[in-house]
């Protein structure tokens, strides 16, 4: 551990331009540089060392010269940001101090310091022996959360319904099956290799799952797994696969709309053809932002760890060891690599 009067190195993954297409490890550099750990702090602010990063798929819009979003663009030749779990170094903000643990947006880097802006935003994390750290990243994170809001809030389940989520072994995929289970309802999931069908069957409790990149026909393996329809479906991908569930929706069916990952050129998506299924057979469609639902996110935090803890539900994590993994592990989200939530470690704690 430095000394505390020392300077340190601080290694930084470093954002190089705007981007179009999918993230490729070049859009992003190791920089090396130095940061004083007694320095005086700017008002409000914190120092603090970053111990997990997460890796989520939102981070590509970021990586675009577009304004219009809900969140600004990185700025290129700085580092880039997310979500991550640090351990504050020194504080200059009443809220916090010197050895909590924290979540919120944070540096792609060792050492970060927070300003008073995004300081508002930090949550602290009460430890617990029997929840991971990192879990505050994915199971009781953003993408919990955004589990937990679209499930419940979005898709308004009730009990015997007909769920399909797409992307089921992801971050937010993983939960939001499980969820549906619990509150009785019949689960299917799409993955995209054996080992993440296997896993969504034999460890996630879903009553069936797919491979889509094995299925000429999208719409046939909807008909095979929901020869009666399906009531919702909990959207993670967008392009060919929603537009195969506008075939197969039940009269009155909810879909929330929660990502596009198969949506690889951000300025040249690819159209959808079905849409006239929302007009005769009366669904519901709708887009969320898990930051609509902050107000829930302690009875979220409490049920989830609940459940957790009950061993009721379960989640996987796919762990990087080390900044230098990070643009690979980023990268490899947009073909799949990961399997479960994707987090890098950056210092163990």
């Amino acid at each position: 551990m430095a000394n505390s009067n020392s300077e340190v190195q601080n290694k930084q993954v470093i954002f190089k331009g705007y981007i179009d297409g999918v993230p490729k490890q070049t859009d992003m550099e190791l920089q090396l540089s130095n940061i004083q750990l007694n320095q005086q702090l700017p008002p409000q602010s914190l120092l603090v060392k970053n111990l997990y990063l997460s890796c989520d798929p939102y981070m590509r819009g970021r990586m675009r010269d577009f304004h219009g979003s809900y969140i600004h663009p990185f700025v290129p030749s700085q580092p880039l940001e997310g979500f991550g779990v640090s351990k504050v170094i020194a504080s200059d903000n009443p809220n916090f101090k010197a050895g909590d643990f924290i979540s919120g947006l944070t540096g792609w880097e060792e050492y970060s310091i927070i300003s008073i802006t995004k300081a508002l935003q930090l949550r602290k994390i009460e430890p617990d022996d029997h929840i991971p750290l990192s879990f505050h990243l994915g199971l009781l994170g953003m993408p919990g959360l955004t589990a937990y809001a679209g499930f419940y809030e979005v898709c308004t389940p009730k009990s015997g319904e007909y769920v399909f989520v797409s992307a089921a072994s992801g971050a937010v995929g993983q939960l939001v099956g499980q969820l549906a289970k619990l509150h009785g309802c019949y689960v299917v999931g799409s993955a995209g290799s054996k080992e993440k069908v296997e896993l969504l069957k034999e460890k996630l409790g879903f009553d069936e799952a797919f491979n889509y990149k094995e299925e000429l026909d999208l719409d046939a393996a909807l008909k095979r797994h929901f020869p009666q329809g399906i009531d919702i479906y909990f959207d993670n991908v967008g392009g060919d696969m929603l537009d195969a569930v506008l075939l197969n929706m039940k009269i009155h069916g909810r879909i929330a709309v929660c990502g596009m990952i198969s949506q690889s050129s951000v300025s040249n998506p690819k159209g959808i053809h079905n849409l006239s299924s929302l007009i005769y057979k009366r669904i519901r469609m709708e887009g969320f932002l898990q930051s609509d639902y902050l107000h829930l996110f302690p009875k979220f935090l409490e049920q989830v760890s609940s459940f957790y803890k009950q061993g009721k539900i379960v989640y996987f994590e796919d762990m990087n060891e080390g900044l230098e993994s990070a643009s690979a592990a980023f990268v490899g989200l947009f073909h799949g690599k990961n399997v479960g939530k994707q987090v890098i470690r950056v210092a163990h704690e």
